[in-house]
């Protein structure tokens, strides 16, 4: 397989001068870079990195070669690539890229195979389709891959399948969907490695997950359909980060709020920062404009599709897209969907009624938008970079398990992002550190 697989060459300058953009307002990460182009801490490592491919994921491949990795980027999302960016860390940064937007599942899993051929000793992973795919190989579970990648593995000697998983030391994991993966993996003892989970640090799902993912999601939305969120239904599915910044920006914008959770702790939140909850069916029969965010499967399902208006509009910003049972949808339509708008499905209910399924049901905020802003992207891809380099420096002490970014890392982030913005704060006197670490004084 060649070097890279990316959509034109010929964009390469155009995605130059966006990496330069995005580069301005990511200075955490940037002071990283400049540390690593002197320490090299990731010297004589071969890494591989199933991500996003933006112009904020290439500030980090830029960091972690000038680290001294041996990196190769591939695609984590069939939808999620920047053409011009992938063209540009091919031609200018000379960094193996295997990402088009667009690609089928069959080259989504070319460039999968890609990654792994690598042969890595650290995996950075969007998702864990990287490191699924190298377990299920490594335990012959072939029924497992996506069959053209199955059908290469099957093609593998034991001993070549083994080698795979050998010399990887450890991994980070960017986002919620994947660190669930990897949990689940441990739980099943089938974890080979340590895994630092980036998606749980506070300055990444804090930020990163509630005002990245809320601008972007209503950005991807609008972009896709150009419609008014100012009254109307907006129902969000699920509470956490992503949705309370999805909510959040969803009103700003005029729109009247509703969420549906399985969570009750969670639903009396939103209850308590004024939405609306209800059930997914009460809210399918008043909605305009619906988007999960949830990590789960079938959240709007069949049933749910019987009971929404004519003209819904349907998004997800989860992963993956099973969010949205979308087969259910075809098989209550009438013909094939029509491409109404680019990113926009509409499919025609036998009952005559329209309902619009936005990117696919992949993530819109990539599908039809640019992702997260910048500088929230600088703290997530700050901790993948520093989780890169502690695990270079520790993964021989981890067990094979799913580990927080460790505080130290994730304050000095904060840190560094404070600074960046001119912001000051105080710091404890010696007497108020000695006054809580103490019991003796009280009322």
């Amino acid at each position: 397989m060649s070097n890279s697989d990316i959509k034109d060459l010929s964009l390469a300058e155009g995605g130059r001068r966006r990496i330069d953009w995005a580069e301005r307002e990511m200075p955490v990460l940037r002071q990283i870079r400049e540390r690593f182009a002197k320490e090299k801490p990731l010297k004589g490592l071969r890494l591989s990195a199933c991500l996003h491919v933006t112009t904020e994921t290439a500030n980090l491949a830029r960091t972690l070669h000038e680290g001294g990795a041996d990196l190769v980027l591939t695609a984590s999302n069939p939808l999620s690539t920047q053409d011009d960016v992938a063209a540009a860390l091919v031609s200018m940064y000379e960094i193996p890229t295997y990402a088009i937007k667009g690609e089928d599942k069959v080259t989504y899993f070319k460039h999968i195979r890609a990654a792994l051929e690598h042969k890595p000793h650290m995996t950075m992973d969007d998702g864990a389709d990287l490191v699924s795919s190298l377990f299920f190989i490594e335990m012959g579970r072939f029924d497992n891959l996506e069959p053209s990648l199955a059908a290469w593995a099957r093609g593998l000697k034991d001993s070549e399948r083994a080698e795979l998983l050998k010399g990887v030391i450890g991994g980070t994991e960017e986002t919620t969907t994947g660190v669930i993966r990897l949990k689940a993996m441990e739980a099943d003892n089938v974890l080979k490695f340590p895994v630092i989970a980036v998606n749980d640090a506070q300055t990444k799902h804090f930020f990163d997950n509630r005002y990245g993912t809320g601008q972007s999601t209503v950005d991807g939305i609008i972009r896709a359909t150009n419609v008014l969120l100012a009254g109307k239904v907006f129902v969000v599915s699920g509470y956490g980060w992503c949705g309370r910044g999805l909510a959040s920006r969803a009103r700003g914008m005029g729109a009247l709020v509703v969420v549906t959770e399985v969570d009750p702790m969670k639903a009396l939140e939103a209850v308590m920062d004024g939405y609306q909850v209800m059930p997914m069916m009460d809210a399918a029969k008043i909605g305009d404009i619906f988007c999960t965010v949830t990590g789960d499967i079938n959240v709007i399902d069949e049933h749910h599709f019987a009971a929404m208006k004519d003209g819904a509009i349907v998004a997800n910003s989860g992963h993956f897209n099973v969010e949205i049972n979308i087969p259910s949808l075809r098989a209550m339509s009438v013909g094939d969907p029509s491409l109404v708008r680019p990113f926009v499905d509409q499919y025609l209910t036998k009952d005559g009624r329209k309902i619009n399924i936005l990117g696919e049901g992949r993530l819109i905020n990539l599908a039809s938008a640019e992702g997260h802003p910048a500088s929230v992207m600088d703290m997530s891809f700050a901790n993948q970079a520093l989780a890169a380099e502690y695990m270079a420096k520790n993964a021989d002490k981890l067990e094979k398990k799913v580990y927080s970014v460790p505080a130290d890392i994730d304050n000095e982030i904060a840190r560094l992002k404070l600074q960046a913005m001119g912001v000051k704060i105080d710091t404890l006197t010696a007497e108020q550190v000695k006054y809580l670490g103490s019991w003796e004084e009280g009322t």
